[in-house]
């Protein structure tokens, strides 16, 4: 459901209250959650997850916004995270892409696994984690592409979902849509 959008949304993640400003994505605008640079945030949503952590020998992150998350939830459980990269670097080798369409972005993205990654995932089973989950389009690219590199993904975890409800996805709570200010 489609909320009519005020200049910010609260939340609270532990003991962090945040104002999330809203913000313009195309035809609706979001609450912009924004763990980069804000270390108190990242470290509360991570010791949260945590506690709901399911059985993994890995943890998978889309770059960017969520790599703190993982890092602090790889701090927390002693299991090792790969960042999915959304351009081929030269150093990688072997790389696999997969091309995802993201709400925050509005147009195809491609993500990277780095081909020196792939015996770390092959045959584990691991855990996508993410910042916030909306449409869903860069979850289905990084599973399709786990999934080719031989991996079993057995969860998705994020701070937040977005838009419509999902049961198959393990979050600290629920963003609303708002209507759209800028009627783009």
């Amino acid at each position: 459901m489609i909320q009519s959008a005020p200049e910010t949304y609260a939340v609270q993640i532990g003991t962090e209250h945040r104002a999330l400003p809203i913000v313009s994505v195309g035809k609706v605008s979001v609450a912009l959650l924004n763990l980069l640079g804000d270390t108190a945030l990242t470290e509360a949503a991570a010791a949260e997850l945590a506690k709901h952590m399911p059985e993994v020998n890995a943890l998978v992150t889309p770059e960017v916004k969520a790599v703190p998350l993982a890092h602090a939830l790889s701090v927390r459980t002693g299991l090792p995270y790969i960042v999915a990269r959304k351009t081929q670097k030269p150093y990688m080798v072997g790389a696999v892409c997969k091309t995802a369409l993201s709400i925050t972005t509005g147009k195809p993205q491609d993500l990277y696994i780095d081909g020196t990654d792939i015996p770390r995932l092959k045959g584990q089973r691991v855990a996508i984690i993410d910042d916030v989950v909306s449409t869903g389009g860069t979850l289905r690219a990084l599973s399709e592409l786990l999934h080719e590199v031989g991996a079993n993904v057995v969860a998705t975890m994020a701070v937040f979902t977005e838009g419509a409800e999902r049961d198959d996805v393990i979050s600290l709570g629920h963003l609303p849509l708002f209507e759209n200010k800028t009627g783009m």
